[in-house]
């Protein structure tokens, strides 16, 4: 087995309310389902019984969540306003509802529910064509919903891992009127790689093992698919759709990778990280 440095974990974060803005932290326990907290709320449909995901609902990246104290304990929901409720507030969902403009229950998740996700096909890869993301669909034939994995509100994956090279290469890509920021790919771990390493950096690690922190090992590492989402306005960023056409002209609407635990521990900011062969 080799084992190469590839970089050093500078940015932990964790989003306690699906698609709601999230919590950047200084180190995190990290267990098979990803980093403890992570994504262990969501909003759903009192009218559909869907869970709500800024891929429909763009609105939600004006709240925030984050918990008060361990991720077992309360979470918070900032809304829009700057008004702050407790998850465990009974009036929590109403008032939730009100400032998003539609009814929805707060809800934590549980073992062995199966839920589905909302998107819109018109918009969910912006500008670009789903035929070329997905042959032998359109907009008019995409289903309007996804399924998550059981007993979670993840997309698809519970670690979201992201270079500091490929960021560069990004703005490279894009041009100095696009701003790209780690927060517009809500990754969970954002690693700082060498200088100058160019390209969509992830590409390299397909296949490895990355090591960080005490024990932790990141696996089954694949291309992170990204939809419009990256090209909404958050926390102060703005909408600007040049960033889901670089990806998709360059690199097949992926930047990242998608990975799973392959062993728990914790990790902090200015571990190093390994890639193991």
């Amino acid at each position: 087995m080799s084992t190469t440095q590839v970089g050093v974990v500078r940015q932990i974060w964790r989003y306690p309310v699906k698609s709601m803005l999230g919590e950047r932290l200084e180190e995190a326990t990290v267990g098979p389902g990803g980093i403890e907290g992570d994504r262990g709320w969501a909003l759903r449909s009192a009218e559909t019984g869907n869970i709500l995901s800024a891929k429909k609902w763009p609105r939600l990246l004006e709240f925030r969540s984050g918990y008060a104290g361990a991720p077992g304990g309360e979470v918070t929901v900032v809304l829009p306003g700057g008004e702050s409720v407790l998850a465990s507030d009974p009036g929590a969902s109403r008032v939730i509802s009100e400032a998003l403009g539609t009814a929805v229950v707060l809800e934590r998740a549980a073992e062995g529910v199966k839920s589905k996700a909302d998107i819109d096909p018109a918009t969910i890869f912006g500008e670009v064509p789903i035929e070329s993301i997905f042959p032998g669909h359109t907009r008019e034939t995409l289903p309007p919903v996804f399924k998550l994995p059981p007993g979670t509100f993840f997309d698809s994956a519970a670690l979201h891992v992201l270079a500091s090279g490929t960021l560069d290469h990004m703005r490279a890509l894009c041009g100095d009127e696009t701003v790209i920021d780690t927060p517009r790919f809500r990754p969970n771990i954002y690693v700082e790689t060498a200088p100058g390493l160019a390209g969509f950096v992830e590409d390299d690690w397909a296949g490895g093992t990355l090591a960080a922190g005490e024990w932790v090992r990141i696996v089954e590492m694949r291309p992170a698919l990204r939809c419009v989402m990256t090209t909404l306005p958050q926390g102060g960023l703005p909408r600007d759709p040049a960033v889901l056409r670089a990806a998709a002209r360059h690199h097949e609407v992926n930047v990242g990778t998608f990975a799973s635990v392959g062993a728990p521990g914790r990790v902090r900011v200015g571990d190093p990280v390994y890639l193991e062969r």
